[in-house]
């Protein structure tokens, strides 16, 4: 009987990563002509997975959030992992906006993930399941196992897939 074959899907952000982007986005805002003066911040809290921005106006957190995209990208880090949450007023003219990493695949989209998998007819013999924050593919034909890969990659859930610990 042939063995099975694994891999696993998950996500998430390389914290180092985002730490490096974050001091490369620091020092870009403290050498440009149109932050001189200003009270922009940027901070990165590890154990939360959060970047907490501030900035004197609406323009300059535009400006801000762009340069910290800028840097995650060139970083290497997705981007699609992140959520922007909404600008809050501060003491006076200043904004507030925090930013949340995606650590792991939350319980509904995990669901609609193997939910793809299962209603898909091309994939016969494969299975999937949640585990915790991940999701194990298994087949016993390896093709089948990149069939689901590609077919992953070109759908779209709102997170970007890592594809891990493929077992042949």
């Amino acid at each position: 009987m042939a063995s099975n074959s694994s891999f696993d899907i998950s996500t998430g952000a390389d914290l180092q990563e985002v730490d490096n982007a974050v001091n490369q986005a620091l020092k870009e805002i403290q050498q440009r002509y149109d932050f001189k003066g200003t009270h922009c911040t940027i901070e990165f809290d590890r154990d939360k997975a959060e970047i907490r921005l501030q900035a004197d106006d609406d323009f300059r957190m535009k400006s801000l959030l762009d340069v910290l995209q800028g840097r995650l990208i060139k970083r290497g880090v997705p981007v699609k992992n992140t959520a922007t949450g909404d600008f809050e007023a501060a003491t006076g003219t200043s904004v507030r906006c925090t930013v949340t990493l995606t650590q792991g695949i939350a319980s509904d989209v995990a669901k609609r993930i193997t939910k793809a998998i299962k209603d898909n007819k091309a994939f016969k013999k494969v299975t999937a399941s949640i585990q915790g924050e991940e999701i194990r593919v298994t087949s016993p034909s390896r093709d089948e196992l990149q069939a689901v890969m590609a077919f992953l990659r070109a759908e779209d859930f709102g997170i970007e897939l890592q594809f891990g610990n493929y077992r042949g």
